[in-house]
């Protein structure tokens, strides 16, 4: 059974941007490099990774990424500082 992954990217705009997949590399190299990247990102390349939390199945990743896409940018910041200080991923 594959992991899923929510994911947030910094743009070279200094936006965010978050999504869900099962494989980073691949989308990191899609959001850079590839017209499979998201529309938005086409235009604010390139992306850093910044944050990726696992989960065990889509449907959790994809109801972590639309609570996290509620918060506002500063709650966002802080919710990726304090998830890197306590785990693994």
């Amino acid at each position: 059974m594959k992991a899923w992954y929510m994911y947030v990217v910094k743009c070279a705009d200094n936006t965010l941007y978050t999504g869900v997949t099962t494989d980073i590399t691949r989308r990191l190299k899609e959001h850079n490099s590839s017209k499979k990247g998201a529309k938005y990102t086409r235009g604010r390349r390139p992306v850093i990774l910044t944050y990726k939390e696992n989960f065990e199945n889509r449907s959790q990743a994809c109801k972590a990424e639309a609570a996290f896409k509620k918060l506002t940018r500063q709650q966002k910041l802080s919710h990726m500082k304090n998830k890197t200080k306590h785990s693994n991923n």
